[in-house]
């Protein structure tokens, strides 16, 4: 049998939502403000994945202009039933301080790949939506109920509602099936039916070190639902040695010859820091039931295992997507936009063919049109380096390489130009939304047809490089802190309240800005990104 190592789906592929067709294994996992939204991978084998695509592709899908950070896209529930995928999905609207704006959605489509259908409005009352497709041909919407109350838990339980298919609209009494365990943050739940029993699997603990998933069950679908006696059914709260952190939020999936598996979100810190600028990361872990009817992990205890015995299933691997981001053939799916999709009014490759050309949006600061295509890092130790034609008329405008968590945190090599230096090469910086220029001089790049730039991570160090042709490349700044791109910098609390939350990962990326407002394009010969060794640590 083969060995699967995790994380199976690597860099932020958060809140995974799994589910078997056939021969066939689909993870969903949250995009949050990245565009197009949700990302679902493929495997035959549960240990290679591959990224097939996008359900939520246009804006009448999933209209994320002026979300916050970290709002939009929270952990979709992928099912399938009669023929037919559904995506349930929040776009979040806001999530700081008492009150959260959570409107809840469903798409459809007969094919993964899609065209998948325009979306069916559920409900507000809380984020994580999931469907459960009951024996008796029913379908429930199950959700977080959110408590904006003083005094009150503000995770005010798991509550269900039954779905009609023929009315498209949730129907009858909304129920409370489980206000969690002492845990709490009780959340992400995911309904089954086996054996005589449905069981609820929530996220607890909240989505940081403590973070775990537990077990509930009853013999009735309405409850009351009984906690694992146990406790969670993985975590790694309070093992600080253990490779896999922030393990929680699962979902189940039996095999086409009865192996059981949950696919649950983890994180891998960098240390001693414990940021992990990765993001949240999808891992697999092979689980059994005990005689008595509960779940557990198959190898034992409750800590999640690096390396996990696969499926008796024959493999299929694939073969790795080219480390060219872009071509004749389109944007390679690895690319994402920040709240819009991407179009010929910002960015284009036939504009001048065999270039990307992006005219210039608004500011990293923006939460609405910025023209910045990225893709996540996977690994933590890698290579991306980009060529740019740019000719800035003022210091209003720029283009370069990013490296970007959040509009409050990032590190941004770019070309711009101002008065006294003419067309210069330099450094800008936000930590939190503390904004900096740390190069103590300027590099000037009057003359250069093109401009190249280049970002290497090696862990928590990141270091940026510039060169006239590609061959011989030219240090530039310090060396930076990548650790800071990561969901551990951003939450910031001041005074005991929380100020500012993350929940995605580094992304490396090209952009341009023009803050006059005359859209002044930038040209990028390529855009690449190698993984220089397999992200271990």
């Amino acid at each position: 049998m083969s060995i699967i190592t995790n994380p199976i789906l690597r860099g932020f592929n958060p809140d995974p939502s799994i589910v078997r067709v056939g021969e066939d294994f689909y993870i969903a996992t949250s995009t949050f403000e990245w565009f197009p939204g949700v990302q679902i991978h493929h495997s035959r084998d549960l240990k290679n994945w591959q990224l097939i695509g996008h359900p939520l592709q246009r804006s009448s899908q999933l209209n994320m202009l002026g979300n916050p950070d970290s709002g939009g896209i929270w952990a979709p529930c992928l099912s399938y039933a009669d023929g037919v995928f559904y995506l349930i999905y929040t776009d979040v609207k806001s999530h700081l301080g008492p009150f959260k704006d959570t409107p809840n959605y469903m798409v459809t489509a007969t094919d993964i790949h899609g065209p998948w259908s325009e979306p069916i409005y559920l409900n507000s009352s809380g984020f994580d939506p999931s469907l459960f497709h009951a024996s008796d041909g029913k379908k429930w919407l199950l959700n977080l109920m959110w408590d904006h109350r003083k005094g009150k838990n503000p995770f005010g339980g798991i509550i269900m509602q039954e779905y009609s298919v023929e009315e498209q609209r949730l129907v009858g009494p909304i129920h409370n099936l489980f206000r969690g365990t002492e845990l709490g943050l009780t959340e992400g739940p995911h309904l089954y039916e086996h054996g005589g029993y449905y069981y609820l699997i929530t996220a607890e603990g909240g989505t940081r070190f403590g973070h775990a998933a537990t077990v509930a069950r009853s013999a009735s679908l309405l409850g009351p639902y009984e906690a694992d006696p146990q406790g969670p059914l993985v975590t790694s709260a309070g093992k600080p040695e253990l490779a896999l952190q922030r393990a929680g939020h699962a979902s189940l999936v039996e095999t086409q010859n009865g192996e059981w598996y949950i696919a649950h979100l983890c994180g891998r810190p960098l240390r001693p820091s414990m940021q992990c600028n990765l993001g949240r990361e999808t891992a697999l872990q092979r689980v059994a039931w005990t005689e008595d009817g509960w779940l557990r992990l198959a190898d034992g205890g409750n800590s999640p295992y690096v390396t996990v015995q696969g499926p008796d299933l024959p493999e299929h691997p694939f073969e790795e997507p080219a480390a060219e981001l872009f071509g004749p053939d389109g944007l390679s799916l690895h690319l994402a936009s920040l709240r819009q999709p991407v179009s010929e009014e910002w960015a284009s490759l036939t504009a001048r063919p065999g270039y990307l050309r992006l005219l210039g949006g608004q500011s990293l600061y923006s939460a609405f049109h910025q023209s910045l295509l990225a893709r996540r890092q996977q690994s933590f130790t890698v290579e991306a380096q980009t060529a740019v034609e740019f000719e800035p008329l003022h210091y209003q405008q720029m283009a370069g390489l990013v490296y970007y968590y959040n509009n409050k945190n990032y590190y941004y090599l770019h070309i711009t130009r101002d008065e006294e230096q003419g067309r210069y090469l330099t450094l800008m910086t936000s930590d939190r939304g503390i904004y900096d220029e740390p190069l103590e001089q300027a590099i000037s790049v009057e003359g250069w047809e093109q401009v190249h730039l280049k970002l290497q991570a090696d862990h928590e160090r990141l270091s940026f490089y510039y060169s006239r042709d590609g061959v011989d490349w030219t240090a530039i700044g310090p060396v930076l802190d990548a650790g800071k791109i990561s969901d551990e910098n951003a939450e910031t609390v001041i005074d005991g309240y929380l100020i500012d939350q993350g929940f995605t990962g580094a992304f490396i990326g090209i952009c341009a800005q023009d803050l006059s407002g005359t859209r002044k394009p930038a040209d990028f010969a390529y855009f690449t990104y190698r993984e220089l060794e397999q992200s271990e640590q």
